[in-house]
This record gives C-alpha cells, sequence and structure tokens, in this order.
C-alpha cells in the first residue's frame, strides 16, 4: 500500500483536512502529513486545534479520535497498531523530507482545504516551501494531484489557475458537497467531499450514499 500525502492550507475547511486524515488513516495508509502558517490559524478558528509547526503534536490535529485503535487485523497476541503511527509528520520548510523528491513514491497527494495563494503557485510552477514542492513533484511525475479549494466567489485569476492545474493533470475538487444524500448534519456534508476525495484516491469507503443506490 503505497504511503499518502496531505496538506492543510490556508483556506477554509479545517474540518474536512480532519477528517480526512482520520478516514486515511483507519484504511490503514501511511500519511505524510505537512501544514502552512495559514491553516494553523484556520484550524484555530474553526475547530479550536492549536498546532505548533515546530514541535507538532499528532494527538492535537486528531484530537478526540487520536487515542482510537486501529481496526486492522493483527497476528495473535500481537499489538494492534494505533493510527497516529502511521503520521509522517513534514515541517511545511522541510526540503530534506521524501516527498520533496521524485524518487519517492507516492500514492497520491491532497491539498485539503487548498488556498488560493497555493493553488496560484502551484499553478505557475513556484516552489517556495514543501507543500508547493511535494505538488510540484507529483505534476512532474504524472502522479495523482488533488486539490480542494474552498472559496467563493471565484474570480478570472483563480478560475484561470485551476484550469492550468487541470490541464496539466490534477484533480480540482472543490469543497462543493452534494445533497442527493439527504445529509442531515454538517458531518454527511464533510464526509460526502472526503468520500469524493478517497474515490480519487482509489480509497474504499462507506462514508455517504452513491447517487442510484436505494436510501435504508
Amino acid at each position: 500500500m503505497h504511503d499518502l500525502v496531505l496538506a492543510v492550507t490556508g483556506a477554509s475547511g479545517s474540518r474536512y483536512a480532519v477528517r480526512l486524515l482520520n478516514v486515511l488513516l483507519d484504511a490503514g495508509h501511511r500519511v505524510h502529513l505537512t501544514i502552512s502558517p495559514a491553516a494553523v490559524q484556520v484550524m484555530r478558528c474553526e475547530v479550536g486545534i492549536e498546532i505548533d509547526l515546530s514541535n507538532f503534536q499528532p494527538e492535537a490535529f486528531l484530537g478526540s479520535d487520536a487515542s482510537r485503535e486501529s481496526t486492522a487485523a493483527s497476528p495473535k497476541g500481537a499489538p494492534q497498531e494505533s493510527p497516529i503511527d502511521n503520521i509522517v509528520y513534514h515541517h511545511f520548510q522541510d526540503f530534506r523530507a521524501g516527498i520533496a523528491s521524485g524518487s519517492f513514491l507516492t500514492g497520491g497527494m491532497v491539498i485539503c482545504p487548498c488556498s488560493m495563494g497555493t493553488l496560484a503557485c502551484i499553478a505557475n510552477g513556484m516552489s517556495s516551501n514543501l507543500i508547493q514542492r511535494a505538488a510540484d513533484v507529483h505534476l512532474k511525475e504524472r502522479r495523482k494531484l488533488i486539490v480542494v479549494p474552498r472559496e467563493t466567489p471565484l474570480g478570472s485569476v483563480q478560475l484561470d489557475n485551476m484550469k492550468r492545474l487541470a490541464d496539466t493533470g490534477a484533480v480540482v475538487l472543490p469543497a462543493m458537497p452534494g445533497f442527493y444524500h439527504s445529509p442531515t448534519s454538517i458531518d454527511d456534508l464533510v464526509d460526502f467531499v472526503v468520500g469524493r476525495i478517497c474515490d480519487q484516491l482509489g480509497v474504499d469507503h462507506q462514508l455517504h450514499r452513491r447517487w442510484g443506490t436505494p436510501s435504508e
């Protein structure tokens, strides 16, 4: 099972990032996590999570779900590995990280949420931090890159940048939840977007009812 990369930047939508990380860990993936300074500010505002980028504590990011045990099967008598052990954190300025190189194999990268500034940098080939560099690597290596913008309204500059990324092979997956699955809570709306991201990564899930399937 290939490693996955999750980058969190300073757009609104921190709940998507937290939920996505939990789902990927529960599915048994090792996740390389990197976070921008602006994302730290947004997470504090939106979900009340305090992140120290220089002294990162995964428990802080995952909140109350950090202590959950893995549901993966373990050999009899062997201790179960905690999902939190599959988080590999990289400081956003650490260009020594494996994900900064095309020789480091991954199964894809997600930027969730993706700020318009980050999107613009990637669309124009800039690599001023690890998030942008890792995205550039995924594009040049023809690996899956998913950007999850959360902005409204969109101007021509933002739309042009999204088209440029789509033309290079990236998946532009705006945080636009559907309603055909009859959501009854904010969590249902979050799960819809996270489920669509997982579909693009090839990660199995049952986060929402699919169109054409009977409701319970």
